[in-house]
C-alpha cells in the first residue's frame, strides 16, 4: 500500500452535523454590530456516515531546530536525542531536585514564526519567492493545539481557547492561557508536580545524545532534566481541503534521522494497569497519544508503565497507525474518524466566519471557546482584549512585529487589504 494514502483517513462527514454561524463583523474596529458564532458539539455515538472520506495527508518534514539551555533558538538539531532502551525498574524520582523547570507562558507561536521565516530565506536563497510558498497554506498551529481541536469531541472536563489571526488568507492559531492559569500552572501541588516529573525522568532514561552503540550499551540516566531544551519539527500536512503548517517537539529518533519523521519516537509514561478497570482508562489516554503523533507523523509511541511511586515496571511500542484498531468496538471507544470530521468542520467554520484581516492599525484577533458537551462559540476581541495578548510587548496582535514588517512585508498582500481565508483544495 502507498504509504501516504495509509495515512488518509477513512473518516466521512456526519449527514446531520448542524453548523449555526453568523457573519462576524468587528465591533470595536469597523464600529458595526457584531454576534457570537457557534459550532455544534458533535454526537459521538450512533454516528451515520455520508459516503464522501477526510483525507489527511502523511506529515511531511520541511525544517527541524533546537532550543538551548538559555532558550535560544538554533536551527541546529544540537537538542535532538537519540533512543535507547531504559534499565529495568528505573527510579523516575532520580534527578528530581535537579529539575531545571522552564515557566509556563502564554502560547505564543514566535517559534513556529521563525521556523517559517527561515524556510522562506532558505526558498530565496535559491531563487524563489519566500512568501509565495506560504498563500497555499491555510493554517498555522502548533501540534498541541491542533490535538485539542481534533480530541474535542471526546473531552469531557477540560475547556479551552484560542486566538485566531488572519494574515495574507492563512488563519493563524495561538493557544489562550490567561495570566491566573499561568500562575496556577506555575504553583501545582508538590504531588501532581512530581507526577509531571516521571514523563521527563522517562524520557531521559530513554534517550542519549549520540547513536546507539551497535556493540551494545548499558542503559543508564541520559542528563539531568531542562525542560529549556527542546527539538522541534515544522511539518506540512493536509487535512481535507486545508494545507497546514504544524510544529512540534520531538522526544528522540531511532537510530538515526535522515530529515523525514520515519525514525520519530513519541515517549510517554503511564500507570501500571492492575485490573480490567484501569483498562478504559488508559485506552482514553490513548486518544491524545495517538492524535500527538499522527499530526507530526510519528510513527512509533513507547510508553513506559509505572508504580504511583515512580518505578518503572515494563515498556510497551505501539505503532501509531495501529492504535485505533486496539480500541475499536469497545465500551467507551474512541473514533479518530469522527475527530477528523469535527477538525475539518472547525476549519470550515473558522474560514466561513474569519472573514476580515487586520487593518493597518488595529489588529483583529478573534477568540475560538470550547465547552466540553457543547460546542465552540467564537467572537472577535474588543480593544482590551487585544490588549491583554499583546501584553505590552513587540507585537500586532500576537504576531511579533519582525515577522509582520519584515518576513511578511515582502509579500504583496499587506495587512489591510480585504483578504478572507482561503480553501486550498487546487493543489495535492
Amino acid at each position: 500500500m502507498n504509504k501516504n494514502k495509509r495515512w488518509h483517513s477513512e473518516a466521512e462527514e456526519q449527514e446531520d452535523s448542524v453548523v449555526e454561524s453568523k457573519r462576524l463583523h468587528l465591533d470595536n474596529v469597523l464600529g458595526e454590530p457584531c454576534a457570537n458564532a457557534s459550532l455544534a458539539y458533535p454526537p459521538t455515538s450512533h454516528v451515520t456516515w455520508s459516503p464522501h472520506a477526510i483525507p489527511f495527508q502523511k506529515p511531511q518534514s520541511l525544517l527541524s531546530f533546537s532550543y538551548s539551555p538559555s532558550r535560544l533558538l538554533e536551527f541546529s538539531d544540537s537538542a535532538m536525542w537519540y533512543y535507547v532502551e531504559p534499565p529495568g525498574g528505573a527510579d523516575l524520582q532520580h534527578g528530581y531536585d535537579r529539575w531545571i523547570r522552564r515557566p509556563e507562558e502564554k502560547g505564543r507561536i514566535d517559534g513556529l514564526l521563525r521556523g517559517i521565516a527561515k524556510i522562506g530565506s532558505d526558498k530565496e536563497k535559491r531563487g524563489e519567492s519566500s512568501t509565495t510558498w506560504l498563500r497555499d497554506v491555510g493554517m498555522v498551529s502548533w501540534r498541541g493545539v491542533m490535538t485539542k481541536i481534533l480530541t474535542a469531541p471526546y473531552e469531557e472536563r477540560d475547556p479551552w481557547e484560542l486566538n485566531i489571526m488572519l494574515l495574507d488568507g492563512t488563519l493563524y492559531f495561538e493557544e489562550y492561557i490567561s495570566d491566573a492559569k499561568i500562575r496556577e500552572k506555575n504553583n501545582i501541588p508538590p504531588k501532581q508536580r512530581i507526577q509531571m516529573y516521571y514523563g521527563y525522568s522517562f524520557e531521559s532514561f530513554c534517550t542519549s545524545d549520540r547513536p546507539p552503540d551497535p556493540r551494545g550499551r548499558m542503559p543508564g540516566w541520559g542528563g539531568d532534566v531542562d525542560t529549556n531544551v527542546q527539538w522541534c519539527c515544522v511539518a506540512k500536512t493536509k487535512l481535507a481541503d486545508t494545507r497546514m503548517i504544524i510544529g512540534g517537539e520531538v522526544d528522540c529518533v531511532r537510530e538515526r534521522f535522515d530529515g523525514t519523521t520515519d525514525n520519530f519516537v513519541e515517549l510517554k509514561t503511564s500507570l501500571t494497569i492492575r485490573g480490567p478497570q484501569d483498562e478504559p482508562r488508559f485506552e482514553k489516554k490513548l486518544l491524545k497519544f495517538y492524535f500527538q503523533s499522527f499530526l507530526l507523523g510519528v510513527p512509533e509511541i513507547i510508553v513506559g508503565f509505572r508504580t504511583p511511586s515512580g518505578r518503572l515496571t515494563t515498556l510497551q511500542e505501539f505503532k501509531t497507525l495501529q492504535i485505533p484498531r486496539m480500541v475499536r468496538d469497545k465500551p467507551g471507544s474512541w473514533d479518530p474518524q469522527l475527530c477528523l470530521g469535527w477538525g475539518s468542520r472547525f476549519i470550515a467554520f473558522l474560514k466561513e466566519n474569519v472573514s476580515s484581516p487586520p487593518t493597518q492599525d488595529v489588529p483583529c484577533i478573534w477568540r475560538a471557546s470550547f465547552t466540553p458537551k457543547s460546542g465552540v462559540t467564537l467572537k472577535p476581541l474588543d480593544q482590551s482584549g487585544v490588549d491583554e495578548v499583546v501584553n505590552g510587548e513587540d507585537r500586532f496582535g500576537f504576531f511579533p512585529s519582525w515577522y509582520i514588517n519584515g518576513f511578511m512585508a515582502r509579500s504583496t498582500v499587506l495587512p489591510g487589504a480585504p483578504v478572507s481565508p482561503r480553501n486550498t483544495d487546487s493543489k495535492s
